[in-house]
């Protein structure tokens, strides 16, 4: 069992501890564009998934379909994503980026591959690798129900 101080052995709390710095970096990058963290990755999915669902930006992003409905908003009202007045088919609204928004994420991708890059600095290219993979499997194990 482990003692009291040594919560940093936890892998999930480093893992909590690495998180929390790496948004705090983000945050504070992002800001200076007028972006935060989940506005940039909203972006950064419809970049590569043009038309996704609010749901699936929602779970991309790592926060609810209420609270993603209002960062669409927000980004639409800012001119950096289009959605459709009415569904095609079913409920799900198209969104893209609009030329504004390709221009912003293109800038917010700078900042973020500084963050990406200087997260591994100390790493070198097989521990980088490793790590990726490592926490892949970690990924895995732990989306497995019931195991």
């Amino acid at each position: 069992m482990l003692q009291e101080d040594d919560l940093g052995a936890l892998v999930g709390y480093r893992l909590k501890q690495a998180q929390s710095v790496l948004r705090a970096r983000m945050d504070e990058t992002l800001r200076e564009l007028g972006l935060s963290t989940p506005q940039y990755i909203c972006l950064e999915l419809l970049s590569r998934q043009p038309g996704a669902s609010n749901s699936d930006l929602a779970r991309g992003a790592f926060v609810t379909r209420q609270t993603m409905n209002t960062l669409l908003r927000g980004l639409q009202r800012r001119g950096l994503i289009e959605r459709a007045e009415q569904a095609a088919t079913g409920r799900v609204l198209p969104t893209k980026l609009t030329e504004s928004g390709r221009q912003l994420l293109d800038l917010a991708d700078e900042s973020v591959q500084q963050i990406e890059n200087r997260t591994i600095s100390l790493l070198d290219a097989e521990k980088a690798r490793a790590l990726h993979e490592a926490l892949g499997l970690c990924i895995e194990a732990l989306s497995e129900p019931n195991a």
